[in-house]
């Protein structure tokens, strides 16, 4: 190789490695935390990780599994985080009633997972016939998704059995009801032998979202690009994890949690897929992520009745319809 080529590629090198430098000073530095440990319900933002789709919109993305002790709506709060996994509606609405600015910026779930399940052939197989009967309920629960069921179906307070997060008392008793994640406890109970019955609180007309993408008003001021950029990644991740390979993303949600396994993940991905959680409603016209203001007014409305938010409370302020396809613009 002659003098001309050597300096050729030397100086071919020297840009390649100043580019390398360039881009990866350039990524945005983003902290996520979610709501529980790592699943298969956060399966988009890992494959988004995984297959470079953060990366690609310039962005460094940390994923920070939630767990029990846990709380990253608070630490987004503390700005401790920039974006956060809240579970269902209730969160960010909390946020706005207590007036800290922090919002929604996607639903990635159209339909909250939560359930209650019941055994078979008890009779228990609507959530109308559980009026009046025992049920296992988490303290959350309680100023929760309980409300909608004492509004939608009469149920009332003291059919509350307090729930410690575990199916043992299911498991030894048929008259048993308690609540549960549609990607979890139903799988527990068929490992055990158990054919549970499962009731979708959202296909009975439970509106809240689930998994929706929180940050804070000042960074969505500030940098609305790094929010567009971030949520536009995870929607991605998430068509891909539902409908591609969801090895690369398994393999990080393992990673992070020992305990998941292969078959735990592709029952909550099916189940996903069967019940329509990311893809039903405004997001089959206006894409995953998708929030539709009159569908927040109907549920606000729902549980001011319930007395859980007080009537001209300010609502609008929990989201942000910007960086999603909703009724209102464009699909």
């Amino acid at each position: 190789m002659g003098m001309i080529g050597f300096l050729r590629r030397l100086v071919l090198a020297l840009i390649a490695v100043t580019l390398t430098a360039a881009t990866a000073v350039a990524a945005d530095r983003v902290v996520f935390g979610t709501d529980w440990r790592a699943e298969a319900e956060h399966g988009g933002f890992y494959q988004a990780l995984a297959k470079g789709y953060y990366a690609a919109a310039g962005l460094d993305v940390l994923i920070r599994q939630g767990g029990p002790q846990i709380n990253h709506a608070q630490l987004l709060a503390a700005g401790r985080v920039d974006f956060s996994l809240s579970s269902n509606s209730f969160i960010v609405l909390n946020f706005a009633q207590q007036a800290i600015p922090m919002v929604a910026v996607a639903a990635i779930f159209q339909k909250d997972p939560a359930v209650l399940i019941a055994h078979p052939g008890q009779g228990n197989d609507s959530l109308a016939a559980l009026k009046g009967k025992p049920i296992f309920i988490g303290s959350d629960t309680r100023v929760g998704s309980w409300l909608f069921l004492k509004a939608r179906f009469g149920y009332t307070d003291d059919q509350i059995r307090p729930y410690a997060f575990s199916i043992a008392p299911f498991l030894v008793n048929k008259a048993a009801i308690q609540q549960g994640y549609l990607g979890s406890e139903p799988y527990l109970m068929e490992q055990q032998g158990i054919k549970p019955v499962v009731m979708l609180l959202a296909d009975a007309g439970y509106e809240s979202y689930g998994a929706l993408i929180e940050t804070s008003r000042k960074l969505v001021e500030a940098n609305p690009g790094l929010v567009r950029r971030f949520v536009q990644a995870s929607v991605k991740g998430w068509a891909d994890y539902l409908h591609g390979d969801a090895a690369p993303a398994d393999a990080l949600i393992k990673r992070d949690n020992p305990e998941m396994t292969d078959a735990l993940l592709a029952y909550g991905r099916a189940r996903m897929n069967d019940h329509g959680i990311v893809e039903s409603g405004d997001a089959k016209a206006y894409g995953i992520g998708a929030m539709d203001e009159a569908r927040w007014a109907r549920f606000v409305q729902t549980m001011t009745a319930q007395g859980l938010y007080p009537a001209g409370m300010d609502w609008r302020r929990a989201f942000v319809l910007d960086f999603v396809g909703h009724p209102s613009g464009p699909k």
